[in-house]
């Protein structure tokens, strides 16, 4: 394969255009920010979990407030009315017994009721608190979330801004390359990474590998016009005076 050696030059601006274009690529994929962000989400998800059963439980407890205080209210009625009976002289001596008795158990159960209502109050204080403190971490964990993502946006940005810098010199490199020549470059791009690379000091500027004699001889022996290639790695060798020969 025949190219002028000024082509087979652009070939190394193509190389580098490409090299930088596939470390956009990589960022792209290995953005620190991807991980923080994917941590950030986990840890949102689990926050916001914690309150909703923070809350599902504080939810339960005012009802079972609600339930006390409505059976609370029930035996102080119930009192109310055996008082009313009592202090009203209509009943008789059995009934009376029987009032006194009940009022005694309806007083027992009044204050253990009540016992029993604080300690719901005094729990549901704690978990009121749980819940100020739940919502001050799933705050904490939405911002360094949003926090994240205004990074990682940032990051894409600038590359974004590369990589339309470096498609628009590849645009106006190919025009200037002969089809075979580029057909043999992206072929070894593909499978390689690199398609084209300096040949300096003997080495292969691609696998950084040293030619070995047999190799320089036919490289140097080539015409300047030729296409020469790399028989470890199959990268195009583009000669120069750097090169060794």
């Amino acid at each position: 394969m025949k190219a002028d050696p000024a082509v087979q030059r652009r070939l190394l601006e193509l190389a580098e255009v490409d090299a930088e274009l596939g470390r956009v690529e990589h960022r792209r994929r290995t953005l620190p920010e991807l991980a923080e962000i994917a941590a950030a989400e986990l840890a949102v998800r689990t926050r916001r979990d914690a309150q909703v059963s923070i809350q599902t439980t504080l939810t339960d407890l005012d009802r079972e407030v609600k339930r006390q205080e409505k059976e609370i209210d029930a035996v102080r009625a119930r009192e109310d009315r055996d008082r009313g009976l009592l202090t009203g002289g209509t009943v008789s001596p059995k009934q009376l017994t029987d009032l006194e008795h009940e009022l005694a158990t309806l007083e027992r159960r009044q204050t253990s009721l009540e016992d029993d209502l604080l300690e719901l109050m005094e729990r549901r204080e704690a978990i009121e608190l749980d819940t100020q403190h739940a919502g001050v971490e799933l705050a904490k964990a939405e911002e360094a979330l949003a926090d994240a993502a205004r990074r990682r946006d940032a990051a894409l940005a600038d590359l974004d801004t590369i990589q339309a810098r470096r498609d628009a010199e590849r645009a106006t490199l190919l025009p200037k390359l002969p089809e075979p020549v580029l057909a043999l470059y992206d072929r070894v791009r593909k499978v390689k990474g690199i398609g084209a690379a300096l040949l300096r000091a003997r080495r292969c500027g691609a696998c950084r590998l040293e030619l070995d004699r047999s190799a320089l001889s036919r490289i140097a022996a080539a015409p300047a016009d030729e296409v020469v290639t790399c028989e470890e790695c199959g990268a195009i060798l583009v000669r120069t005076a750097e090169s060794g020969l």
